[in-house]
């Protein structure tokens, strides 16, 4: 079997121009990046804006394991399919992080014969959106610290500072730094801190604003520091909201690209959803809807992190409302939750299948919640037997949800067929009654516990001095009807990774909090999770080259 990277290099792809054809995109619409990306105007998107809404349809899946789920794989298979069947679908995904493409997950453009291209390209500098998501923000830091040393009219308290810095990349050591060492000219010293930019507000508010007039007005809530007389120190009050949203005004555009079958995908924006809100940006997601019948949408991670936060923030934010949602799963990953080892999953054992599937179960419970019909798909291996299938798919229909087998992977969109028509019989039969967990009056405590019991099953939380103190603040300031985001370990519903399958009897700690303002929402940070990843042992770095020619190796 040839590699991602290598299919995706031999791939016939069509200029994008007549990609955007496809969806009645006119050349003029088009700001070009080379012959296969473009920018989505401002025009066009003002232009359809009264364009009836397609369906909606969400792909998320259980929690990841080491053995793969393939939840990106599924979407853009499912699209592909779509196209197959003659239906008019785009697929609405998020741009790809350099730190997990140089880390240990790899790229996020899908895999197989079900990915989106120019792979290379989208996984590493794309059309620049990262970069001026990061330079928006670091120029934030900058005149804030620059405020500071010219005078500090404001009365900002340097131990307040609560805007960090960011960087696009895995680098453990930023994540505590010390800043103003040197003379009286370089600035006062302080602890700093980096996220990296995925993790930035700024990518939260480019992924929820509606355009450019409330871009600007989210950038001008970001709350950066605090007085020594304890008031909310804002990006506004800085003078920084015109400079910052110039960086901006281009990433602001969604993106168009195509799949390996030539299928329109927007992709853009990119919060993680382990440390952010996971889910691509309102303005993709809608020009689709006005775009296209079907638009296939992922939401970052398992169920408990992505699904949960499309739904709690940028559903209720954005006035969406899902018609569907595609629960990804794998018998290896189902049994790898059942205590079987990497090295063992190959083997049919129903013993562990029937012991981890109560993760699937978990989030099937999890979604329902939220009235939206479930189809559960499992993503095919060579090497899942036919009772292990059959078991699911009966485990499945038990819980009313619609069940298909998914070999998008190997096939393309043909192998996404049988799925696209469960969706579809979905669509057509069953009714979404979506609302969200959790109403606005509640306070910040309240809502978090709703999560934490409600999604995670816990039958606590814990809160750290320092996070009850902010909350306290937050709610103070006028800030408590937002709602909350919560930081947590994408491996186990719990805020423990080792607890696999359906933990039970525990409880979450909430060791830090923070508001995002212009974003909207409290971050909730629990357990260990870290805002600023690291790199693992072997970095998948190591793998990464290119040739005399210009030919990139390596990438996944």
């Amino acid at each position: 079997m040839k590699t991602d990277i290598q299919i995706a290099q031999e791939a016939k792809m069509l200029p994008i121009k007549d990609v955007a054809a496809t969806i009645g995109i006119m050349e003029d619409d088009l700001e070009f990046y080379g012959k296969y990306k473009a920018k989505l105007s401002d025009e066009l998107i003002d232009r359809i804006k009264n364009n009836p809404d397609g369906k909606l349809i969400l792909v998320t899946a259980i929690n990841p394991t080491p053995a793969g789920e393939g939840k990106t794989t599924t979407s853009v298979g499912l699209g592909q399919a779509f196209a197959k069947l003659g239906k008019k679908a785009i697929i609405a995904l998020r741009e790809p992080s350099l730190g997990p493409c140089f880390g240990i997950k790899g790229g996020a453009a899908g895999g197989g014969y079900a990915q989106v291209v120019p792979m290379e390209e989208l996984n590493l500098h794309f059309t620049g959106d990262f970069h001026a998501i990061t330079s928006a923000n670091n120029l934030l830091a900058a005149l804030l610290d620059n405020h500071i040393q010219q005078g500090n009219e404001l009365g900002i308290d340097p131990r307040q500072i609560v805007w960090k810095r960011c960087l696009d990349m895995n680098d453990r050591v930023l994540r505590n730094v010390v800043v103003g060492l040197g003379s009286k000219m370089d600035g006062m010293v302080r602890e700093d801190h980096f996220v990296i930019t995925v993790a930035s507000e700024i990518m939260a508010i480019l992924c929820l604003a509606e355009d450019m007039a409330d871009l600007k007005d989210k950038l001008s809530k970001i709350v950066v520091a605090y007085t020594f007389d304890g008031r909310p120190v804002t990006a506004a009050d800085l003078n920084a909201v015109g400079s910052m949203a110039s960086l901006l005004k281009d990433a602001l555009k969604p993106n168009l690209i195509q799949t390996l079958e030539n299928t329109p995908a927007i992709i853009h924006g990119g919060p993680f959803a382990n440390i952010a809100h996971g889910c691509n940006s309102v303005r993709a997601t809608r020009t689709a809807l006005k775009l296209a019948d079907y638009v296939i949408t992922e939401a970052g991670f398992g169920a408990d992190l992505g699904a949960e936060k499309f739904f709690d923030i940028k559903c209720r934010k954005a006035g969406l409302s899902p018609d569907a949602v595609v629960l990804v799963a794998t018998i290896r990953a189902l049994k790898y939750n059942g205590g079987v080892a990497k090295t063992d999953l190959d083997k049919e054992n129903l013993q562990a299948l029937k012991k981890g599937i109560v993760n699937l179960e978990k989030h099937i419970e999890n979604l329902q919640k939220y009235g939206v019909p479930v189809v559960v798909t499992l993503n095919s291996f060579v090497s899942d037997t036919k009772a292990e299938t059959d078991f699911v798919e009966n485990f499945c229909k038990e819980r009313g949800c619609e069940f298909a087998l998914s070999e998008v992977w190997e096939k393309g969109g043909n192998g996404g067929i049988a799925l696209a028509q469960k969706v579809l019989f979905t669509l057509e039969n069953k009714k979404s009654n979506f609302n969200v967990l959790y109403d606005d009056a509640l306070s910040l405590k309240e809502k978090i516990e709703t999560v934490a019991r409600e999604i995670y099953g816990a039958c606590g939380v814990t809160y750290s001095a320092a996070a009850d103190k902010e909350l306290e603040r937050i709610t103070d300031i006028g800030m408590g009807n937002l709602p909350v985001c919560m930081a947590k370990t994408q491996y186990s519903l719990s805020d423990d990774a080792t607890k696999l399958g359906r933990p039970s009897g525990f409880t979450i700690h909430v060791r830090e909090v923070y508001v995002c303002a212009g974003a909207g929402f409290v971050v909730a940070v629990n357990g260990s999770i870290m805002t600023m990843p690291g790199l693992p042992k072997k970095p998948a770095a190591f793998g990464i080259d290119v040739n005399e020619d210009g030919v990139i190796t390596g990438l996944f």
